[in-house]
Formats: structure tokens, sequence, C-alpha cells
């Protein structure tokens, strides 16, 4: 009854990293086109059922696994040191805003 050996197991670790993700660090986005999210979302799935199919299912979780060192480098060391924001709670506001190019001004009317 459970097989996991196809593509959709690699479907279905993506699916819920980015799920959690979405949960959890969504507040992060709030301005980023709804568009972008589903397209990252959709490229992270590509890349990751090409890896598995042409280099194995291994290779496609190390892959996913390596990601956390970008995330370290800038989440630890990039936004802190270079930039004055806080990497993981994004504060202060406006620094984090200004460095993504959104509008500061969230509640104004349109």
């Amino acid at each position: 009854m459970w097989a996991t050996d196809s593509l959709w197991f690699e479907i279905a670790v993506v699916s819920v990293i980015f799920a959690i993700g979405n949960m959890v660090f969504g507040h992060f986005e709030e301005q980023t086109p709804k568009w972008r999210r589903v397209g990252k979302f959709i490229l992270f799935l590509v890349i990751t059922c090409l890896i598995s199919t042409y280099a194995g299912r291994s290779a496609a979780m190390i892959t996913l696994g390596c990601l956390i060192i970008p995330l370290l480098y800038i989440h630890g060391y990039y936004l802190p040191q270079k930039k004055g924001i806080n990497g993981w709670t994004g504060e202060p506001k406006s620094r984090y805003y200004d460095f993504r190019g959104w509008d500061k001004n969230v509640f104004k009317e349109k």
C-alpha cells in the first residue's frame, strides 16, 4: 500500500517544507506577489524531481539539506552584519522593508 519508490515522495517532501515554511515564516513575504511565491514552489519542485530522476533520491535530499547553508549565511551573517537587520525576526521593520524594496506605509488606502 505505501510505496516510496516514485517521485510522489519528493513532491510530498518539498510540499511539506513549503507548507510549514509558509505557515511559520509567511509574514516575512507579506508584500511578495502570489505568482512569485507559487513560482518559487514550482521551481523547487521541478528541480528536486529532476535531481531525483537523474541523480537519485539521495542526491535530491542532500541538495535540499544543503540549502540550509545559504540560509544560515544570509540570516546569520549577511542581514545582521551588513544590513543591520535581525535575520530571524526581520527587525527593524523599516530596514527590512527598505531591503526588500517594499512600501513602508502598509495601511495606505488604494
